[in-house]
C-alpha cells in the first residue's frame, strides 16, 4: 500500500498538485495511523495532508476516486438489471443470446436439451480438443466460467503493473498495453482454442470466442481508465514544455489559449514564489513618541513598543514594447505576464511604439489585459522607427526614471536605417536602475542589415535573446528578485 500511495502523490503531481517530499512522509504517517479498512476516512485524512486549495482539494477527490476505484470486472457478459440506461443494450445482449443458441441447435442436429448448455459443449467439444481441454483446466478460463470478478480484476491489476501501464503516455499506447496484459494473463491459451475449433468446425467456437472477447473488453476498459488517470496529466505537461519552447511567432491560432493559460500558470507560480510576507521588526532605534502615545490608554505603561522603519521608495517598472508587425507577438505575452503578476510587482506603465510612443497604462485600467493589447496593437502598430520612438519616450517619461526604476525594451532594434538616437538610451541607462533589452532574435542576427541591437547593447545592463515562454518567465524571475 505505501508503494500504491507513492504512485498516487505521482499522478497528483502530474495534475498540477503540489507535494513536497515533506508532504510525501507526512501522508505515509496519516495513512499508517488511520489504515485502510474506512476508504472515506482515509480520504479525508490524505486531503488534509496534500491539499492546499480548494482547486487543489477538487483535483485531489477526483484523482483520488480515479485511482482507488473498488469497481469490479463483470465478465458474465450481462448488463446490470438495476441500470435504466443500459436496458436496450441488455435487450440485445439477451435477443443476441437467443440468436446464437438457436445457431447452435441448428449446427449440432440435434433437440437435446443437454446440448444447449454451453458447458456441457465445451465439455464435449474439449474431448475432440486438446487445445480446449488445456484451456478448461488453466485457471483464467475457470475464472471466467465461474465470473470471479475479484480475481480476474486483481489479475488485470497485476499484469498492468507487470506491464508498467503506469508509464503509459500516448493514447496510441493503449492497443499496445492492452497485448501486453492479455499476454500476462494468459489470453494466448484461449487464441490456441479458438483457432483449433475453428479448423474443426466445432460449436463450441461461439461460447469461447464470447469469453475471449469479454476478457479483452474489460481489459481495454482497464487501460483506458488508467490512460486517463496517468496520460491525461503528463499529456498537458508535454504539450505545455512544447509551448513553452517553442518560438511565440511559430505557435498556431488554435493554441493560443493554451498559451494564455500557460501564462497565467506560470505568474501564479512566480506569484508565490515571490510574494511579500508581513514581518514584524523587533529591531533598530526605538520610536519613543509612538510608543508614549499608544501607552497613554494604559495610565502610561508601555505594552506596545514600536520601533523607527526607513521609508523605502518603492520601484517601478517602466516596459516599452515594439508592436510592429515582426515582435507583436512577443510584446503581446510580454504584457499580458506583467500584468498577470499585478499583486507581486512594483508599479508597471507601459508604452507601445512603432515609430511614435504612446503610453497603454490607463487601457490596461479600463480593459482586460487581452482587449488592452489588441487596441494597444491597433493604435500603434506600423512601420518601425526607434529614434522617434524613443525621442517621445524621452518627453513623457524621462524625468521620472530614477535609481529605482527598471527600463524593460522588448524589441528586434530593426531601426529601417533611421537614426537611433543612441544618445537617448545613454541617458536612460544613466538615470535607471537597470535597463533590459529582450530582443526575439537569434544573437547570431544582431548588428545584421538594419538591425542597431550592438550599439544599443552597449546602453543595456542586460540584453538577452527572448522568444519563447521559458526564456520569458526566466527572465521575469530574475526581475522578480532584483526588485524585492
Amino acid at each position: 500500500m505505501p508503494g500504491n500511495l507513492v504512485s498516487f502523490i505521482q499522478v497528483l503531481r502530474t495534475h498540477d498538485v503540489r507535494v513536497s517530499p515533506a508532504e510525501t512522509l507526512d501522508a505515509v504517517n496519516v495513512a499508517a495511523t488511520l489504515g485502510y479498512n474506512d476508504r472515506a476516512v482515509l480520504r479525508d485524512g490524505l486531503a488534509m495532508t496534500l491539499a492546499k486549495t480548494a482547486e487543489e482539494e477538487a483535483i485531489f477527490l477526483q484523482c483520488f476516486e480515479r485511482f482507488f476505484d473498488r469497481k469490479l470486472a463483470d465478465f458474465s457478459g450481462e448488463q446490470d438489471s438495476s441500470s435504466g440506461e443500459q436496458a436496450a443494450d441488455e435487450t440485445a445482449a439477451l435477443e443476441e443470446a437467443a440468436l446464437e443458441e438457436a445457431a447452435l441447435e441448428n449446427n449440432s442436429g440435434t433437440e437435446g436439451a443437454a446440448e444447449g448448455e454451453p458447458d456441457n459443449l465445451l465439455a464435449e467439444a474439449a474431448m475432440q480438443t486438446p487445445e480446449l481441454q488445456a484451456l478448461l483446466e488453466a485457471p483464467l478460463m475457470q475464472a471466467l466460467q465461474g465470473n470471479d470478478r475479484n480475481s480476474l480484476s486483481l489479475a488485470i491489476s497485476r499484469a498492468g503493473e507487470q506491464s508498467g501501464l503506469q508509464q503509459i503516455q500516448l493514447f496510441t499506447q493503449k492497443g499496445q498495453f492492452t497485448r501486453r496484459i492479455l499476454e500476462a494473463m494468459g489470453e494466448e491459451q484461449i487464441r490456441a482454442a479458438v483457432i483449433a475449433l475453428e479448423q474443426a468446425q466445432s460449436p463450441a467456437l461461439p461460447q469461447v470466442q464470447r469469453y475471449r472477447d469479454i476478457l479483452r473488453e474489460q481489459v481495454r476498459d482497464y487501460v483506458e481508465a488508467q490512460y486517463l488517470l496517468h496520460a491525461q496529466g503528463k499529456t498537458r505537461q508535454f504539450m505545455e514544455e512544447v509551448l513553452s519552447t517553442t518560438r511565440l511567432s511559430n505557435i498556431e491560432h488554435s493554441y493560443l489559449h493554451r498559451v494564455h493559460e500557460l501564462v497565467r500558470k506560470m505568474a501564479r507560480k512566480l506569484a508565490a514564489r515571490h510574494a511579500r510576507k508581513r514581518r514584524n521588526y523587533r529591531r533598530g532605534q526605538l520610536h519613543m513618541p509612538r510608543t508614549m502615545r499608544r501607552g497613554i490608554v494604559n495610565d502610561g505603561l508601555m505594552f506596545d513598543v514600536y520601533w523607527r522603519r526607513t521609508r523605502k521608495e518603492k520601484p517601478q517598472i517602466l516596459a516599452l514594447c515594439d508592436v510592429s508587425g515582426s515582435v507583436a507577438a512577443y510584446a503581446k505575452f510580454l504584457l499580458l505576464f506583467l500584468y498577470s503578476l499585478q499583486d507581486v510587482l512594483p508599479r508597471v506603465r507601459s508604452f507601445a511604439f512603432s515609430s511614435n510612443l504612446g503610453e497603454i497604462s490607463d487601457l490596461f485600467a479600463e480593459h482586460p489585459a487581452e482587449k488592452a493589447i489588441e487596441l494597444a496593437n491597433w493604435k500603434y502598430g506600423g512601420a518601425t522607427d526607434y529614434g522617434t520612438a524613443l525621442t517621445d519616450f524621452a518627453s513623457l517619461a524621462l524625468d521620472d526614471i530614477n535609481h529605482n526604476t527598471t527600463v524593460i525594451i522588448l524589441g528586434d532594434a530593426r531601426n529601417n536605417r533611421g537614426d537611433p538616437k543612441l544618445e537617448i538610451m545613454q541617458s536612460i541607462y544613466q538615470r535607471s536602475r537597470q535597463v533590459i533589452w529582450l530582443n526575439p532574435e537569434s544573437r547570431r542576427a544582431w548588428g545584421t542589415g538594419d538591425s542597431e541591437m550592438l550599439r544599443y547593447q552597449s546602453a543595456c545592463h542586460f540584453a538577452a535573446e527572448c522568444n519563447n515562454l521559458k526564456q520569458l518567465e526566466r527572465i521575469i524571475d530574475q526581475l522578480l528578485k532584483s526588485t524585492r
